[in-house]
């Protein structure tokens, strides 16, 4: 008896360590993250000491028969495991935004050397001696290309063509046997109506890919809680790897000020035709006139220095989403739901929508924010799609649901979004929401424009385009402006 006693006191004893360890790791991870203000964060620490100290004198002196015993130790042990849970999820959560902040330096070109489906060019080594066009614009990844091959001692006989189209017209005549090409110039083929096939009547032989430097960079405000700020949210269509430049399929401005609680949305239409600027070493084609969008392949940096000088404002945050990563966070957040408004039911190749709430899967929520032809609007709905999508999104990542999965959910995140945002300011941020628990008030606005077929710098070619509407690019900058200023959006007209 002295015996069961004893023993019974060392399990009590040994319970109680592994209680005490498991509540302090999760207050270690709660105190790490930085989010909870001072008023919680203090009542927490006294509960989670009291809890264990009941349970702790529970267990070694008041528990005494066995159906107590029992009862006290699973309870005990249902706590600790809910510490650890606890502290695991705030642990991925510390991870994700370490990730979400941790800007890279420098960003990934990735080049292919491309051959018709039906050429005889299996592999890179019957690429020697042949004929490869490439695009003057493209210098630095052709050169990577051709010093690569040549050291494997494959030489190709190259021909430089000034627009993409020439290139294309090439490749396809027969003049040339092959083609290099930027990945991120892949989406801007398949918008070409004549070459909308290109993905399946062509195939990679070669590809290498390079870096460039990473020029994106906060102009911090002074007190994110408190002064206000303008952030670029901006959705790349890369296909190759959420790190590599691709071009700006979602362009919104989100103009926050935290005193007023009001957040204003503007919208800027993928193929409005602005001229271009960015810093030295961007690479872009400094001056020159061509769709937003294209900003996008020369950097995160090309298209805030470009939007900053449309609107006439300071960006201080740059928010990069990449599209073809989030249909990695649609598929564990089990699809999204997008409400289709009437007369924009539409069908195609990848996916089918019908006027009201639509379920959608991951591969049909990328279709689904990349459709453009299926509307009269053409771009204007398409940038509506795109924001049915992310608040898709944001609806499906608030759900108390999402805690079953909500470690893939953190990983997938983090693969998904990058800001220039620091730590330290999201957690300021996530502080003030959680010590104010203000009401904030949503506004949007969309610059707007003609439609028109016009020369664009980085195709080398005319293409379709969204002539800016200036008194609508006047109207968003007023209405920035406006909010910036405490006042509301809504005032201006």
């Amino acid at each position: 008896m002295k015996e069961q006693s004893k023993l019974s006191k060392v399990l009590s004893i040994l319970l109680s360590v592994v209680l005490v360890v498991s509540s302090f790791y999760l207050l270690y991870q709660v105190i790490r993250l930085n989010v909870l203000p001072s008023k919680f964060l203090f009542p927490l620490t006294i509960g989670v000491v009291v809890l264990d100290a009941i349970f702790i004198l529970l267990l070694i002196y008041f528990s005494k028969n066995v159906v107590s015993k029992i009862i006290c130790v699973v309870l005990t042990l249902l706590v600790c495991a809910a510490s650890c849970m606890g502290g695991y999820y705030i642990s991925k959560t510390q991870g994700a935004l370490s990730n979400i902040t941790n800007v890279a330096k420098h960003a990934k070109n990735t080049v292919s050397v491309i051959v018709k489906e039906s050429s005889s060019i299996k592999n890179k080594s019957q690429l020697n001696d042949e004929s490869v066009g490439s695009l003057r614009l493209n210098e630095q990844g052709s050169k990577k290309v051709l010093k690569e091959l040549s050291g494997e001692g494959i030489v190709l006989n190259q021909t430089e063509y000034d627009s993409m189209t020439a290139l294309l017209e090439a490749f396809y005549n027969g003049e040339v046997d092959s083609i290099i090409i930027n990945e991120s110039s892949r989406s801007q083929i398949l918008d070409m109506e004549a070459y909308s096939n290109f993905d399946s009547n062509t195939r990679v032989v070669y590809q290498t890919s390079y870096k460039v430097k990473n020029n994106d960079s906060a102009a911090a405000v002074s007190d994110i809680t408190s002064k206000p700020f303008n952030v670029l949210i901006s959705g790349s269509d890369t296909r190759g790897g959420f790190d590599e430049n691709g071009r700006s399929d979602v362009i919104m401005i989100a103009t926050v000020n935290p005193k007023t609680h009001t957040i204003l949305l503007t919208s800027v239409p993928r193929d409005f035709y602005v001229t271009t600027a960015c810093d030295a070493g961007d690479g872009c084609m400094q001056g020159a006139l061509d769709k937003i969008t294209h900003t996008g392949i020369h950097g995160t940096n090309t298209t805030k220095r470009t939007v900053e000088q449309l609107l006439g404002i300071e960006i201080n945050y740059t928010f990069k989403v990449g599209f073809d990563t989030v249909t990695e966070l649609v598929d564990v957040l089990g699809g999204v739901d997008v409400y289709v408004e009437p007369g924009y039911a539409t069908t195609t190749s990848e996916f089918s929508v019908h006027e009201g709430v639509n379920h959608l899967n991951a591969q049909q929520a990328l279709a689904f924010a990349r459709e453009r032809y299926s509307y009269t609007e053409g771009d204007r709905q398409r940038t509506k799609n795109q924001q049915q999508v992310l608040m898709g999104i944001v609806k499906e990542a608030t759900k108390p649901s999402v805690i079953t999965n909500y470690a893939a959910i953190m990983d997938t995140m983090a693969n998904t979004f990058s800001t220039t945002m620091s730590n330290e300011e999201i957690t300021d941020l996530i502080k003030y929401q959680l010590n104010n628990n203000p009401t904030w008030k949503m506004e949007q606005y969309m610059v707007d424009g003609t439609g028109d077929t016009l020369m664009c710098a980085e195709l080398g070619d005319a293409a379709s385009v969204m002539v800016p509407d200036q008194s609508t690019v006047k109207m968003a900058k007023d209405k920035i402006n406006a909010v910036l200023a405490g006042k509301s959006s809504e005032d201006v007209k």
